[in-house]
C-alpha cells in the first residue's frame, strides 16, 4: 500500500510533467542558452574538472550548449548510462564529440557502454541533474526510479545542480528521508 507522501509525489510529478510538456521549442532553446553563464560561474568557483551532465528527455532543459563551452575550456563531461546489471544504478561515461549513442528501451539516449570510457562515480566533482520538480529549499523531485538518489549516496561530495523551468518550481516538495537537496538550482526565466 502506498503512503500519502508517495501518492502526493506521483500526482505532483504528473502535474509538473504536463506543464513542462507545453513549453515551446523556442522557450526550451532559450533556457539552454540562459543557464550557461550561471553554470560556468558555479563551475569556475568550484574548480570542477569532471562534470556529469545528461541528455534531455521529455522536455528537460538541455545542458548541451553548456557542454560545448565546457569542452572549449578543456573540462571533461560525462553522461549517465543505466547500469546493465545493477538495478537502478548509473554508470558515467566520458562524453566526447564522437561518443556513439544508443536508445535505451525506456526511450532515452545514452552512450554505448564501453568500460574504457567509464569513470568511477567517486571521481565526478559536479552533477547537473535532470528533475521533474524543485522547491525553494533546493529540494529535487525526480522521475521516481531513485537513480540519482543512489548516485548522490555513492558520491556525497559531488556538487548537485538542478536545471529547471519556473513551471517546475513549487513552494514545498513532499520529500522522503533519502532525498538529497541540491547545492544549486538554476531556474530558466
Amino acid at each position: 500500500m502506498q503512503s500519502s507522501i508517495q501518492t502526493d509525489r506521483q500526482v505532483l510529478r504528473k502535474q509538473l510533467l504536463e506543464k513542462r510538456s507545453h513549453l515551446s521549442a523556442e522557450k526550451q532553446l532559450q533556457a539552454s542558452y540562459d543557464l550557461v553563464p550561471i553554470a560556468l560561474d558555479i563551475i569556475e568557483k568550484q574548480q570542477a574538472e569532471h562534470i556529469a551532465v545528461y541528455l534531455p528527455f521529455k522536455h528537460e532543459i538541455s545542458p548541451l550548449v553548456l557542454v560545448e563551452e565546457l569542452r572549449k575550456q578543456g573540462k571533461k563531461c560525462y553522461l549517465p548510462i543505466i547500469h546493465p546489471f545493477s538495478k537502478n544504478n548509473l554508470l558515467f561515461s566520458h562524453f566526447k564529440a564522437n561518443t556513439p549513442l544508443e536508445k535505451h528501451p525506456w526511450g532515452l539516449l545514452q552512450p554505448k557502454l564501453d568500460v574504457r570510457n567509464v569513470i568511477p562515480t567517486s571521481q565526478i566533482e559536479m552533477i547537473f541533474t535532470p528533475l521533474v520538480g524543485c522547491d525553494k529549499q533546493l529540494g529535487r523531485l525526480g522521475y521516481g526510479g531513485g537513480f540519482y538518489d543512489r548516485t548522490f549516496e555513492q558520491n556525497p561530495k559531488a556538487i548537485r545542480i538542478g536545471l529547471a523551468h519556473t513551471c517546475q518550481c513549487v513552494e514545498k516538495l513532499p520529500l522522503e528521508p533519502w532525498d538529497k537537496p541540491l547545492h544549486h538550482l538554476i531556474i530558466a526565466k
